[in-house]
């Protein structure tokens, strides 16, 4: 399974970037039988989760710092997963990555771990300026 997300950004605060990312070679599963997670690794902390969509598209789960700012979705017909943000903040400066896995529990949704997701993206870099 391979992931593709498309080159970084250079954003202003406060405004809006939508992340995107494409899956291709499915391991002999279809791409809706995958859970993808966003995660994002700012310079000299730990990578985080922060937001998570179930292979049906049922459950999401956000960070605490991403609540009410980041909306995830899926198109299952092009096998991409979106990350819109929304009034984006220095903060929000990192290298973010989407990741797949198989994952058998909503309690696993809600609790997104990396040890949860074999296949990482390369990573994109979001840079917001003041």
């Amino acid at each position: 399974l391979q992931l593709v997300e498309p080159g970084g950004a250079f954003v202003e605060r406060g405004e809006s970037l939508t992340l995107s990312c494409t899956a291709s070679g499915f391991d002999g599963l279809g791409f809706d039988a995958w859970t993808i997670g966003w995660f994002r690794q700012a310079p000299g902390r730990e990578r985080e989760p922060i937001s998570c969509i179930s292979h049906n598209g049922r459950d999401t789960y956000y960070g605490d710092s991403t609540k009410g700012w980041f909306t995830i979705s899926r198109d299952d017909a092009k096998n991409t997963v979106y990350l819109q943000m929304d009034n984006l903040g220095i903060a929000d400066t990192a290298i973010y990555y989407c990741a797949a896995g198989i994952l058998t529990s909503t309690l696993q949704v809600m609790y997104p771990t990396t040890r949860d997701f074999p296949h990482w993206g390369q990573g994109t870099q979001v840079t917001v300026s003041s």
